[in-house]
């Protein structure tokens, strides 16, 4: 019989979780790894309200690519957009979006949905866990009295809730779902050890069973609140090194010969976790009358990278002379993060927006991203690679893995001449990749 430590000295039998079924509500990046990595040893229930994600799944497709075929073929996940098939199981866990309003507040509708779902089609003794990220006390103060209004029974008595913050990492073939460790808080210390032995059934890694539902959530913020503060410091540093007229990366270099330096790089902060979570712990924060200015102050410079890039290439433009009817710019990757299709909150976009808005001419090419999607959300048109003509400005600002991989002799083929404009954000492309003539700028 196999047993595994986790922490506080707790030991968690794999091999005593009973047979049950499992729903997860959500398909997303997050979704969709939860109910493989259960379906490995339980029957699950995959459901999502996107009929069209739904009828792919069913067919062995995963849009988002992080998930083959094969292993969805091997999976025998029920999928499905029927709410109803939720009665069924034993364990429902909650991986619905999170992200923000305009006015930069937390959005629950999407949490606040599932949960009216979920309560109505709730199986006495069932437990439900939450993975998507909230601010500190949102699963007891709006999702817990959503549950008990829709089934009319009692968190504790007619069923049970846990929260376990999701850490599901998009394009990582490394940190997988059954190689992280997790973070579990029940309501109470049964249903905490009840949910921990279920997550151990199918993950390899330990579990660390925090000592309540608002601690998990606070760990799950700052952790990519953390993340968040660090890169504004090295896109703070980026724009002084600027200033002086050194390279951030030379600095970077020099400065990680210290044992205990962070290894951070400067860039652009979109998608749905760091450019995000930390407003929920803002919220919380304000609401509870504390301005959390470090944390409001590392948001305000991340947000300001796009204008920040966006001036960079008019600066380029005026000292160069040139004429904007008459500049020509290819903009390379346009999702939030590399090697993945995922456009929310892509700060590329935003970059692109402002390009085009004081009447540049902007191709944009990205070969990860959905041409369709792209369309319909941003209104921007992706252009096929034999498309493109060579450019006075080259704005690579997403580094996908076919960009990191290219020749001289393909880098050469998106410059208009050897006096082209290349801002290598991420600094991806070495001396011996770009001619020497070339006028090159990173973060």
């Amino acid at each position: 019989m196999r047993e595994v430590k986790s922490r506080g000295n707790k030991r968690i039998d794999k091999d005593k979780v009973s047979d049950c079924t499992i729903g997860v509500v959500g398909l997303g990046y997050v979704g969709l790894a939860v109910a493989l990595g259960f379906s490995k040893r339980y029957q699950v229930v995959g459901f999502d309200v996107d009929k069209q994600k739904v009828e792919l799944l069913k067919k062995h497709i995963d849009r988002t690519k992080e998930v083959s075929t094969e292993e969805l073929e091997r999976s025998a996940i029920l999928f499905t957009t029927n709410e109803q098939k939720l009665g069924m199981c034993d364990y429902l866990i909650v991986a619905v979006p999170t992200p923000i309003t305009e006015q930069k507040e937390p959005d629950l509708r999407y949490l606040i949905a599932a949960s009216q779902m979920i309560g109505s089609n709730l199986a006495e003794g069932a437990t439900v866990v939450y993975e998507s990220t909230v601010y500190p006390g949102a699963t007891e103060e709006v999702c817990i009295p959503i549950l008990e209004k829709c089934s009319q029974m009692k968190a504790g008595k007619g069923f049970f809730v846990a929260y376990s913050p999701e850490r599901i990492n998009p394009g990582d073939r490394q940190h997988t779902f059954g190689q992280i460790e997790k973070i579990v808080a029940g309501q109470d210390k049964a249903v905490s050890e009840k949910v921990a032995a279920l997550y151990q059934s199918v993950i390899d890694a330990p579990i660390y069973q925090a000592n309540s539902i608002k601690v998990a959530e606070t760990a799950k913020v700052i952790e990519n609140t953390q993340r968040d503060i660090n890169i504004a410091l090295m896109n703070e540093l980026a724009m002084i090194c600027d200033k002086v007229g050194i390279k951030t990366a030379d600095v970077l270099e020099a400065a990680r010969t210290k044992w205990n330096f962070f290894p951070f790089t400067p860039g652009l902060v979109g998608g749905h976790c760091i450019g995000v979570d930390p407003y929920y712990l803002i919220y919380k924060a304000r609401a509870l009358h504390h301005t959390p200015e470090f944390l409001e102050a590392a948001r305000k410079i991340n947000d300001s990278m796009a204008a920040y890039v966006h001036r960079a290439v008019l600066d380029e433009i005026i000292r160069s002379k040139q004429n904007l009817r008459d500049v020509s710019i290819t903009v390379m990757g346009i999702t939030f993060k590399e090697n993945v299709p995922d456009i929310r909150n892509s700060k590329a976009v935003e970059i692109v927006k402002m390009l085009q808005d004081v009447g540049l001419s902007v191709t944009v090419y990205d070969p990860i991203a959905h041409p369709l999607e792209m369309e319909s959300e941003y209104g921007i048109k992706l252009a096929e690679r034999e498309a493109i003509l060579p450019a006075d400005i080259l704005l690579v600002l997403v580094p996908h893995e076919e960009f990191v991989n290219m020749t001289p002799s393909d880098i050469s083929s998106f410059l208009k001449d050897d006096q082209a404009f290349v801002f290598d954000l991420k600094n991806i492309w070495n001396h011996h990749q770009l001619a020497s003539s070339i006028k090159r700028k990173s973060l």
